[in-house]
């Protein structure tokens, strides 16, 4: 009877959830980081994959980047962007900063839109941590240079984008 119970209570637990034993999210992050240091791709990509697909904005971002250079997979800068796109819609700074990039310097994919550009690296400007001290600063310059070559009509409409702004779960 205890048995019965036991395993029709774990048929409830939802497919995702850690088994005792194993490895946590955040050693997964890192054994894949670990992996792509080494140039190992295909492992660091195995582990980020199922990550990524389950919402994690970091695990997209970092796909997103394996993508945009074509490092263990064909390039596919849609893909990159699909995959930033997710991630900044969560409010992860540096995937907001890559999709702000694709759109106002990026290779035609999004197309180039100095609105969306600047909204999101913006965005991302507000949330980078002192630990991401080199990429605030590029971003603050990469805004720069879009600013100079957008109209105010068009610095206004990205600004009102950047406060209205809400992350999405």
């Amino acid at each position: 009877m205890v048995i019965a119970l036991a395993l029709s209570l774990l048929a409830l637990l939802p497919a995702h959830a850690q088994s005792p034993g194993s490895p946590s999210l955040e050693e997964r992050m890192r054994t894949a980081a670990g992996a792509y240091e080494r140039l190992d791709y295909k492992t660091a990509i195995e582990i980020w994959r199922p990550i990524a697909e389950q919402g994690n904005a970091e695990a997209q971002t970092l796909l997103g980047a394996m993508y945009w250079r074509g490092e263990g997979v064909p390039r596919d800068h849609a893909e990159a962007a699909k995959l930033y796109l997710r991630a900044a819609d969560q409010g992860y700074a540096r995937a907001q900063n890559d999709i702000g990039f694709m759109y106002g310097f990026g290779e035609g994919i999004p197309p180039q839109n100095d609105v969306q550009a600047y909204k999101w690296i913006s965005l991302a400007i507000l949330r980078y941590t002192a630990k991401n001290q080199e990429r605030l600063d590029q971003a603050i310059k990469d805004r720069a240079t879009l600013k100079a070559r957008m109209s105010a009509a068009e610095i206004a409409e990205a600004e009102r984008l950047v406060r209205d702004w809400k992350p999405v779960p």
